[in-house]
């Protein structure tokens, strides 16, 4: 991978597609909405310059309803892979309202998802509200574990050995926050 990349986005991820498709049917018949975070396809193996789409964010706070869904403006993710947004429309209908339009001006891509939640029950649109073509590719996510603790992660300083108390040990004490 050279020093500049593309930013292309080459499609979605299938398994990302199909969380999308399960969340927004679990979700029914309220809206279900959450943030897409693409990666660099070099990561997933991909021969090619560009970005898949590969996880959805949802956000705490998230407020839901049959026919809205909306996310404090100040909570709405603005890290690099931000690449746009997703949500549910219980009613089926693939196209953006105007409340949707207006939400649709950050982020390059916005999916709608539609009941029943099948395959092909969505559409992508660029951030005019115009309908564009997403491919979905078949790639392996790579496993992200954001909280898992391992002794490899931690360092040898704190192996599950016992640790010699000295007379003038104070751990454990109001002190030992400070250092």
């Amino acid at each position: 991978m050279g020093l500049f990349r593309s930013d292309e986005l080459l499609g979605i991820a299938a398994e990302t597609l199909e969380f999308i498709l399960s969340a927004s049917e679990q979700t029914h018949p309220n809206e279900y909405m959450g943030f897409l975070r693409a990666d660099d396809a070099g990561r997933l193996d991909l021969d090619r310059d560009g970005n898949v789409i590969t996880d959805v964010l949802v956000i705490p706070g998230t407020e839901s309803g049959p026919t809205s869904a909306s996310v404090k403006e100040m909570m709405r993710p603005n890290d690099i892979r931000s690449v746009g947004s997703v949500h549910s429309h219980p009613n089926g209908v693939l196209r953006p309202s105007d409340a949707d339009l207006r939400t649709f001006s950050s982020g390059r891509v916005h999916i709608i998802v539609g009941a029943p939640y099948g395959r092909s029950d969505w559409q992508a649109f660029d951030n005019q509200g115009e309908p564009t073509d997403l491919d979905v590719i078949d790639v392996s996510l790579p496993d992200e574990e954001f909280f898992e603790l391992t002794q490899e992660s931690l360092g040898d300083e704190h192996l599950d050995q016992p640790r010699e108390k000295s007379e003038d040990d104070d751990s454990g004490g109001l002190f030992s926050w400070f250092r």
